[in-house]
């Protein structure tokens, strides 16, 4: 996906526990093509929760017959995309060869490093046909020691990302330790993230030992502490409280975040860098060609923003 800041909901002074700090309106932003995306990172409160500095929600949305989502290449560095579908599917496509679709419940982890150009577009038989399409992408910062890193993509599917399957409870491990389950996905910093689905009166716990964590309310409502939360809604919490997440009706909920980083990040369109400067050799980067083009996808390009 591509970013630009932009303007956050004013949310009122609603507590719903002791152990929550920020409660995150997504705010619409509209791609183009009746496609639009909920963004709840940045905030203006809130860079990152744990090394995660961007998330959005994409659809749901059901595509007509010949249209499809189509984000052009556009370049990336100092971070990792996390592409997660809950529905439909996604062509990736990237300046390192990397070709294949994105499809539902798979990990894909592209990590730009010193820098890497891709695509997402709505796959060619998917966009004949038209179908449902459902996600989240979300950004991890890398720590400073790895932001000149070499690019790569790496693709888990489903069947590889442990599961657990309880009363009223299903749960994905897409990365990192949660529920006692560890993710067979690399990091170079920890983090952790976790798909959750909760059938109406089911609960599950938020692990209290993450030193930074949050909840997305991807579709349904929860009640923690006696307060109801109804998608979509990005709830922040304080490190040390045990967390106890109920449905009041059949929920889809993502449990994220991790360790801090070493310090803030500069974060301007789809480039994040601890260092300033980096941001702007960047710009130029693209700006004047630099970085390599996508095989088989290398005719267009989104340009650098004026602004």
């Amino acid at each position: 996906m591509s970013w630009m800041p932009d303007k956050d909901p004013v949310l009122g002074d609603r507590h719903s526990c002791d152990a929550l700090e920020l409660i995150v309106i997504p705010r619409v932003r509209d791609l183009g093509d009746g496609f639009s995306v909920r963004r709840a990172l940045p905030h203006s409160k809130r860079q990152m929760v744990g090394p995660f500095i961007f998330f959005d929600q994409m659809g749901p949305v059901q595509l007509v017959a010949g249209r499809g989502m189509d984000v052009r290449p556009h370049p990336h560095i100092g971070l990792a995309t996390v592409t997660y579908l809950f529905d439909g599917r996604v062509t990736h496509r990237d300046s390192e060869g990397n070709d294949l679709d994105i499809t539902p419940g798979a990990m894909n982890l592209m990590t730009a490093g010193r820098g890497i150009s891709h695509s997402e577009r709505t796959p060619a038989a998917m966009r004949a046909t038209g179908g449902a399409m459902f996600g989240i992408q979300s950004w991890i910062a890398l720590p400073q020691d790895h932001e000149e890193m070499a690019p790569l993509f790496e693709h888990f599917d489903a069947s590889v990302l442990p599961s657990i399957a309880d009363t009223g409870v299903r749960a994905r491990v897409i990365a990192g330790s949660v529920f006692g389950q560890k993710s067979p996905v690399g990091m170079v910093s920890e983090w952790f993230y976790a798909e959750v689905m909760l059938e109406a009166g089911a609960s599950a716990p938020l692990d209290a030992d993450h030193e930074e964590r949050a909840i997305y309310v991807a579709e349904g409502e929860i009640d923690i502490a006696g307060d109801k939360f109804a998608a979509p809604q990005l709830l922040v919490f304080r490190p040390g409280d045990r967390i106890k997440v109920t449905a009041t009706q059949p929920s889809r909920l993502m449990f994220l975040g991790g360790t801090a980083l070493e310090g803030p990040r500069y974060l301007w369109w789809n480039f994040v860098s601890s260092r300033k400067e980096r941001i702007e050799q960047a710009k130029e980067e693209w700006k004047t060609g630099k970085f390599a083009l996508i095989p088989g996808d290398d005719k267009e390009f989104i340009p650098l923003p004026e602004n």
